[in-house]
């Protein structure tokens, strides 16, 4: 394929989708990640798109949100990893809060198999693919239906939260970075993951490599607030995502890696500069729960009176050592 065609077919890619990483685009036009690189950088001196990173969106694509048909196409292999490795965090008869998102729906499919759980949820798709789960209990919030997402938001979606208290929050966003933590670019969706948060004892963001390092208009997540990333192992030349995992390790966010080679070593030390952190690693030290308080124990009935059961163990227990 000459460059033009492949130039003219990366930015229909990009037009249709609002953003792709530079890995599907590689795969689609059947070239190496460098050479797809070298043809965004070409199209964005031209206007024609901007470059994010690990990948390429539309032009002032800052705050554009892409509805869920593009963005279930995108970085398939990578959320199908990440939502794998998350599943595994979850234990037998937990009650956990599963935000909106392609990623948290993949994670859904996974979390159907675990017996026991109780799953308060905003988002219809994560409540679909719990709905014929054997032995698990579905809770959905009140609001208004949001429909590029296909999530309930809004004052009603909130004020159902109101007393809930559950051992950790599934949350993913449009962009990650050290410095703001997560952020998405609707106010609605903001303000319901933050109302989530505030219902967790822990928070685990489910965020692939393509979002490291992306800002968008509203703070759903803080920093100091996030316990642990599970994220995708970014690719080798991608220095820039290795800089934000180490910069959110060095914040006190435990790191996971799905699909990484080797293993990391256990243990809350911090990894030295320029180490990539691995699979099974957390970095730096467990930090500390975090939650808004809550009722004691009652009966799940439903997300306005959902409450921690006696026994339940609200902590993220250490991947064991490959």
């Amino acid at each position: 394929m000459f460059a033009a065609e492949r130039r003219q077919l990366i930015l229909e890619m990009v037009r249709a989708n609002g953003a792709v990483s530079l890995r599907e685009l590689a795969r689609v036009v059947q070239t190496s990640e460098v050479t797809v690189r070298r043809d965004v950088r070409a199209l964005e001196a031209e206007g024609l798109l901007d470059r994010r990173h690990g990948g390429a969106v539309l032009p002032g694509g800052f705050t554009r949100e892409s509805g869920f048909p593009q963005k279930s196409h995108l970085a398939t292999a990578e959320k199908t990893a990440i939502a794998d490795l998350a599943a595994s965090l979850v234990e037998e008869g937990e009650a956990v809060v599963v935000g909106a998102g392609t990623t948290t729906q993949e994670l859904a499919r996974r979390l159907a198999r675990i017996p026991g759980l109780t799953v308060v949820t905003n988002s219809l798709l994560v409540a679909q693919a719990l709905a014929h789960a054997n032995r698990v209990e579905v809770v959905m919030t009140g609001g208004t239906l949001r429909g590029s997402n296909y999530a309930l938001v809004g004052s009603g979606a909130e004020q159902s939260l109101h007393g809930l208290r559950v051992s950790r929050a599934f949350l993913s966003g449009s962009g990650l970075t050290a410095e703001r933590g997560l952020s998405t670019s609707n106010m609605l969706s903001a303000s319901v993951d933050r109302a989530l948060v505030q219902a967790a004892a822990e928070v685990v963001v489910l965020a692939d490599h393509t979002k490291l390092g992306t800002d968008t208009m509203f703070q759903t997540v803080p920093t100091d607030v996030i316990t642990r990333l599970v994220t995708d192992d970014p690719p080798a030349h991608d220095d820039r995502a290795a800089t934000e995992l180490q910069a959110l390790a060095d914040q006190g966010v435990q790191i996971t890696v799905a699909g990484a080679a080797g293993s990391g070593s256990g243990g809350d030390a911090a990894a030295p500069p320029g180490h990539r952190p691995r699979r099974d690693t957390a970095l730096p030290g467990q930090r500390r729960t975090h939650g808004g308080g809550g009722p004691g124990p009652q009966a799940l009935r439903s997300a306005g009176a959902l409450a921690e059961q006696p026994g339940e163990r609200a902590r993220v227990a250490d991947l064991r050592r490959r």
